[in-house]
């Protein structure tokens, strides 16, 4: 592949290990050569570096691919997916699943990318709708805004909620900052 052919979310080699990039820019100096300015998150570290790369070098494609599966249990310090479509089954490590691991929910679809046969790396649905399993109730009158509490909720981790957020509850949750969303009807 050619630098022109670099784009968000592209996934190759640089230096003998494989990126994906992350933001990217063409840059033609009134001076000298043309290049893209890239920065690229490591698919199995997950470091994320700076670098220029010049017009007209070739870039190799990284044998990554995401693909969509299902979350159905816990095995042991791993978790096993479920690839919908084949009903192919896989194993995804601890050290993968990383702090994402008590936000996982039994069905839940997650792109898992998988770099040489391996999952290297796992993406939860943006939100998930979760019952509130252990809190403190509230104080009747209490409403100050912006105030929250601490909730442990149904999958085992613990998010912060506004006041009037009972045990029994269901409230959506976002992924990515472990943040209340809003309070929902039971599924």
């Amino acid at each position: 592949m050619d630098t022109s052919d670099i784009k968000k979310g592209l996934k190759f080699v640089y230096d003998g290990e494989p990126y994906v990039c992350v933001e990217f820019q063409f840059v033609k100096p009134g001076k000298g050569q043309a290049f893209t300015r890239t920065k690229m998150r490591h698919l199995l570290t997950g470091s994320v570096i700076e670098r220029n790369i010049r017009s007209g070098e070739k870039i190799e494609p990284a044998d990554a691919e995401e693909r969509s599966f299902q979350y159905i249990y816990p095995d042991g310090a791993d978790f096993v997916f479920l690839d919908a479509n084949s009903g192919e089954q896989i194993t995804v490590t601890r050290e993968v699943v990383g702090d994402s691991a008590d936000l996982l929910m039994d069905g839940s679809d997650c792109m898992v990318t998988i770099y040489k046969g391996n999952p290297v790396a796992i993406e939860l649905p943006p939100h998930i709708t979760v019952e509130i399993v252990e809190t403190e109730p509230g104080v009747k009158g209490d409403t100050a805004s912006n105030v929250t509490k601490p909730a442990k909720i149904a999958t085992g981790a613990v998010v912060q909620v506004p006041l009037f957020i009972a045990e029994g509850e269901w409230v959506k949750v976002d992924t990515r900052d472990r943040k209340y969303l809003e309070r929902v009807k039971a599924p």
